[in-house]
């Protein structure tokens, strides 16, 4: 035996650096869905307004990252919880400074750096933010949405993150999101519908006689170039969350997930792109995008357990459901939502989250359900009290001209098609 314990040793180093390397490359593709995002949203919006939510993402990553570092990951994953409801309040640039942390690979070792699980780990932060982002365009206040950014990423987001993933009540409760159609999805999606209701409909949306004006985005092939960069960065988003690649049970899982999760987007596709023929006579190519991304966000809570099949069949359910959903919001409703956010993040992530046990009979719908009621309570809560103090102090909406003139030129002084307004 002592002369196979180098050869040990070797073993679990190796399997230590490979699902570090996993985890990072994970991460690095959840990134790139923030210039999907970023794609998608700028696509769907008219183009004086498209340089202001190109900031607005890049901006609310840099947020995301800072005040998760500084506040949100040593609230999310306490070392010492203070209970299940509430964990460690400690900052992380104190002694337990654990992104820096070095770890050694060996058997008794943890199986990854903890830098790479702060990476995953803030990328995360930043796609749920990106949610509020799309669903408050063209009308919202440039700081008045990175001031909620900030509380949003570094305390809402967190700590209803420590009730699941940190292992709160939540948890303990049998609650099951795998990599985040609840904690991710369905709280950005809440944060998105608060404010979109308090700082109201864009101009001309909504006649004073009943009537609706439809706001077409202006790049088309934009959004449907973020909608590919999506789909692919939730390889990462899904396939990292088994954080294990190292072993043959957790190799072919990973497979598992990226197959379920590539058929659950192609279901959804084909679901939305024909209601929306069945209702409007017309094959919606929007309708077709957010098809893709409702089937992403229904399968999130669960891509390690059915069969291809099965997945295929929530993102068909997703793609059905995501259509009704945004002609309910925003027709019965009247929550202007310019991109669908609500719908794909909020609607489906909730199908997601429902649907979970019928592939894992280890999970009660009770708790899922429990699960709901909890993310939506606080993020609403929480969201809803926050932009109403931002109003009060700040405002939340540009003046009237800075919205008909485009938020480029009130907001960034500059315009992303110049050509397209300005003559030489």
């Amino acid at each position: 035996m002592e002369e196979l314990a180098p050869l040990i040793g070797k073993t679990h180093e190796l399997a230590y650096a490979l699902d570090t390397f996993y985890l990072l490359v994970s991460g690095a593709f959840v990134m790139w869905m923030a210039a999907g995002f970023a794609m998608l949203e700028s696509g769907l919006v008219r183009s004086k307004n498209t340089a202001e939510i190109l900031l607005k993402n890049i901006a609310l990553f840099a947020i995301a990252c800072i005040m998760y570092l500084l506040i949100g990951y040593q609230l999310m994953y306490p070392s010492d919880p203070l209970s299940e409801w509430l964990p460690n309040l400690g900052f992380l640039l104190n002694p337990e400074h654990s992104v820096d942390a070095i770890r050694q690979g060996g058997e008794d070792a943890p199986v990854y750096a903890s830098g790479a699980d702060f990476f995953f780990q803030v990328v995360f932060v930043a796609t749920a933010m990106s949610i509020v982002s799309g669903a408050m365009a063209e009308r919202t206040k440039l700081w008045s949405f990175i001031v909620f950014a900030i509380v949003m990423t570094a305390v809402i987001y967190p700590l209803q993150g420590y009730w699941k993933w940190g292992g709160g009540f939540l948890d303990q409760q049998g609650f099951s999101d795998f990599a985040g159609s609840g904690v991710v999805h369905l709280c950005g999606a809440v944060a998105a519908l608060t404010g979109a209701i308090l700082v109201g409909p864009r101009m001309g949306k909504y006649a004073m006689n009943g009537g609706i004006q439809p706001i077409p985005g202006a790049n088309l092939p934009l959004a449907t170039l973020g909608t590919f960069i999506l789909w692919m960065g939730w390889f990462g988003f899904n396939g990292g969350s088994q954080l294990i690649v190292s072993d043959a049970l957790n190799a072919n899982t990973v497979a598992m997930v990226f197959v379920n999760t590539n058929m659950a987007a192609a279901g959804g596709v084909v679901a939305a792109m024909s209601v929306a023929r069945l209702l409007f006579g017309k094959t919606d190519l929007t309708m077709a995008l957010n098809g893709a991304l409702a089937g992403l966000v229904a399968i999130t809570a669960g891509p390690d357990t059915p069969d291809a099949l099965l997945a295929t069949m929530i993102g068909i359910i997703a793609g059905v459901l995501v259509v009704f959903s945004i002609l309910l919001i925003d027709r019965k409703l009247k929550i202007d939502d310019p991109v669908g956010a609500i719908s794909v993040h909020g609607v489906c992530g909730i199908w997601g989250l429902i649907a979970v046990p019928i592939s894992n009979t280890d999970i009660s719908i009770f708790s899922q359900l429990l699960g709901i009621a909890v993310i939506i309570a606080w993020v609403g809560v929480a969201s809803s009290a926050t932009w109403f103090v931002i109003r009060l102090i700040a405002g939340l909406r540009v003046d009237p001209e800075e919205e008909y003139t485009g938020l480029d030129l009130g907001e960034c002084g500059l315009e992303a098609y110049p050509e397209f307004t300005s003559s030489d």
